[in-house]
């Protein structure tokens, strides 16, 4: 089995890292975990092996979605209840999917790894990402015209099934009752996807709308919750064969704590269709980022001819610069969002005053 990598931390690396952290920390407190699948390819990108980047990562994230989750469950967005039983289901899905990385780095080595993590993010991505996109403009659509929002049909249906002595009441869903079942496998799922890519996001906070009838902010928020407890036992499994570079975990930490605050309270002046667009349009970038990528991985397993080192050089730069795109626009519409809702707020304040 190959030895361990870790990266090289200059100086130049170490601001980078914090950098990418903040930024992070801000996509996570806005639309939940989700910060995580711009921190793993960032890591990747700056060359950490992917299995360590993923193991650090988990590391970093479980004491910054506890911070999250605290902050935003001051303002009443949080689903205790909802986020421990997930959690708990993920925790198995934890070390199902750590055993799969190992399993491919024991196999064919970091570049193994590398591949099979930016192919699950290009598939994972595409179709979460896509979807979240659709839903956020349809969303918008309705705003304008003055539709309600409606729970989704399979929720509706999931919320509507009766199996005696597995029911369960949730806040999130207007203390309806849903039966552990159908938490179970999205638990699961989610806690397979972040122990393999470190990114469980992807599937808690759409299964959580989408599934479950959760509202967005709602959901994301409770995503939180799920992240602090599959993150805490799935960094314990990396850590125990010594894949965790703490490192690059409490550089990342130092800029999340910062961005994370930042990003939840921005929650609490957005609609929902504003978070899901943001979280779309920065899956979508990061997507393109990896898919460069995939072609370099590929040739150096010898799986496809080989690529020569000019075109290699150019297809790294490429997907480093697109996931530089993926942060900047991610923190600038969030900034953005943030801004706008707090100057409305304000004028809303003001004209309730004068009329008064």
């Amino acid at each position: 089995m190959e030895a361990i990598t870790f990266l090289d931390l200059t100086p130049t690396i170490v601001v980078l890292l914090f950098v990418v952290g903040f930024i992070g920390g801000m996509v996570s407190g806005f639309i939940g975990s989700g910060g995580a699948f711009v921190l793993t390819p960032a890591m990747m990108s700056l060359g950490a092996p992917a299995i360590v980047a993923v193991a650090s990562n988990m590391a970093h994230k479980f004491p910054k979605a506890l911070v999250g989750s605290i902050k935003r469950a001051k303002y009443g967005q949080v689903d205790v209840k909802l986020g421990v039983m997930m959690g708990i289901f993920a925790e198995a899905g934890v070390f199902y999917g750590k055993s799969v990385m190992t399993d491919i780095r024991n196999q064919f080595g970091d570049a193994g790894t590398d591949l099979y993590v930016s192919a699950v993010f290009v598939v994972v991505l595409a179709v979460v990402g896509g979807f979240v996109m659709r839903d956020a403009l349809r969303s918008r659509r309705e705003e304008g015209v003055g539709t309600p929002h409606v729970t989704p049909k399979i929720a509706l249906w999931v919320q509507s099934v009766r199996i005696p002595g597995t029911m369960m009441r949730f806040k999130s869903i207007g203390n309806k009752e849903i039966s552990v079942l159908f938490i179970l496998p999205l638990g699961f799922a989610t806690g397979m996807l972040a122990a393999s890519i470190a990114v469980g996001g992807f599937i808690g906070v759409p299964a959580m709308i989408y599934v479950l009838g959760v509202p967005a902010i709602m959901a994301t928020a409770t995503e939180l919750v799920v992240a602090f407890v599959m993150g805490a036992g799935g960094t314990m499994l990396y850590a125990w064969d010594g894949f965790v570079d703490i490192r690059l975990a409490m550089i990342i930490l130092a800029g999340s704590l910062f961005g994370v605050q930042i990003g939840a309270i921005g929650t609490t002046y957005v609609k929902e269709w504003v978070v899901k667009m943001i979280m779309a349009m920065i899956m979508l970038i990061v997507l393109v980022s990896r898919f460069f990528k995939v072609p370099v991985y590929l040739s150096n397993l010898d799986l496809i001819p080989t690529i020569p080192e000019g075109t290699l050089t150019v297809l790294s730069t490429l997907s480093f610069s697109t996931l530089g795109l993926a942060l900047l626009a991610g923190a600038g519409a969030i900034l953005l969002a943030l801004f706008k809702g707090i100057h409305e707020d304000r004028k809303a304040k003001e004209a309730a005053s004068a009329d008064a």
